[in-house]
């Protein structure tokens, strides 16, 4: 956040005085102009090239004070005391962390350690390391993240291993105006007592042990693959997931068919996801996002009117997918495939963390010792709770990007 600030303190300074320049340079060539009735090449050419960097210099003030905007609203969002851990990813947590140091004693002692990992972070900057790596030039970044389903539903924690609620499964309102002395009107509110375990969501891979000594490798490693297949399989379970045997019973199989209130003129599926909006907000939990396949959502993007201008995306500008106000999350389920899940997210339903994404290192599994290798385990613990399942639209994205 500082070298940003930096940054556009520098960038600010050296526009001004590009401006300054700028300023003198147009009134030297209008002087010039009308001393002579035109301008020399030379004069042109001064001008054409300051007025160049000066628009250059303008636009990266611009992207520089939307970066400091997008970081100031990130760590704003995030809890006081978890602020500071939100610079660190989960390969960097492994990498940094106090036990490290001592790993390569506990491995010739066949000790097994564990190190906990903070779920829902970012990666900011690199922290020391216990053997210096051979830097190379340039900037090392990594990937942007998607957007998963579990950036849309409310988070919550757990000490237990069940989850125990009441949900509401109908309401009808027979409230009026009464006169004086005259018998109260009663309404009627239906209640279902629900429970939903905590489910397991784990995978393991194995590794030289000298993959110890190369420590970025291990934090790409941890960040990129093992981080990453977690929320993988998280999202295929909070979608589909049937609730039988160790899976979660997911939003998909519990959500309503959609319906449309009303039909549109020449259909498309900009109009579906809007009457799915309506159809989540008639239920009284007014919608919170979308969820389509990455392949229905580029249908949408690339939508043009009758003189080939598109309709929602901006080639030249990178922005986050939102749809009628609402961000989308983009999956690859192939069970996506011209298919929607429209909902409120924030408010029908819930996941709870039992146990944060966390990470061991062992070699007592298997044959590790005898192969000098190691087995890396990532695994977490999470329960879903669908409050009203009305509260979710699921159907057929038909005339998508038509």
């Amino acid at each position: 956040m500082s070298q940003v600030n930096e940054l556009l303190q520098k960038v600010s300074a050296k526009l001004e005085e590009v401006s300054s320049d700028f300023s003198k340079k147009a009134e030297d060539a209008l002087a010039e102009a009308r001393k002579s009735g035109s301008l020399s090449a030379e004069t042109k050419d001064a001008v054409d090239k300051i007025a160049l960097e000066h628009n250059v210099l303008n636009e990266s003030l611009k992207t520089l004070k939307a970066s400091v905007g997008d970081l100031e609203q990130h760590v704003a969002s995030m809890p006081l005391n978890a602020a500071k851990e939100g610079v660190q990813s989960v390969g960097q947590q492994l990498v940094s962390a106090e036990v490290m140091k001592d790993i390569r004693s506990s491995m010739e002692g066949g000790k097994r350690l564990s190190v906990p990992v903070q779920a829902a972070i970012t990666t900011v900057d690199v922290p020391g390391q216990i053997i210096a790596p051979t830097r190379l030039p340039g900037i090392d970044q990594t990937p942007k993240q998607r957007l998963f389903i579990r950036d849309l539903i409310a988070p919550g924690r757990t000490q237990s291993n069940t989850i125990y609620y009441v949900k509401q499964t109908g309401f009808t309102n027979n409230a009026a105006v009464v006169p004086e002395n005259t018998t109260k009107p009663y309404s009627d509110i239906q209640f279902t007592e629900e429970t939903t375990p905590v489910r397991t969501i784990a995978h393991m891979f194995k590794a030289s042990k000298q993959i110890l000594d190369d420590f970025a490798q291990l934090q790409s490693t941890v960040d990129a693959e093992m981080r990453y297949g977690l929320k993988y399989v998280e999202e295929q379970e909070i979608l589909f997931g049937d609730g039988t045997g160790a899976h979660l019973k997911g939003i998909i199989p519990q959500a309503v068919a959609f319906n449309p209130a009303f039909a549109v003129e020449k259909q498309s599926g900009i109009d579906v996801l809007r009457l799915a909006m309506l159809q989540a907000q008639l239920a009284r939990f007014p919608a919170s996002g979308h969820v389509l396949h990455f392949t229905d959502w580029a249908r949408i993007e690339l939508t043009k009117d009758e003189l080939g201008r598109y309709i929602l995306a901006n080639p030249a500008q990178l922005t986050t997918p939102t749809l009628w106000g609402l961000p989308v999350v983009a999956t690859e389920a192939v069970q996506f495939l011209g298919k929607f899940l429209t909902g409120a997210f924030n408010s029908g339903a819930q996941l709870f963390d039992r146990e944060d994404a966390n990470v061991v290192i062992s070699t007592e599994n298997a044959d590790d010792f005898e192969k000098n290798m190691i087995s890396i385990r990532c695994e977490e613990r999470v329960a879903l709770a669908v409050y009203r399942p009305e509260a979710f639209v699921f159907g057929a994205l038909t005339g998508a990007g038509s």
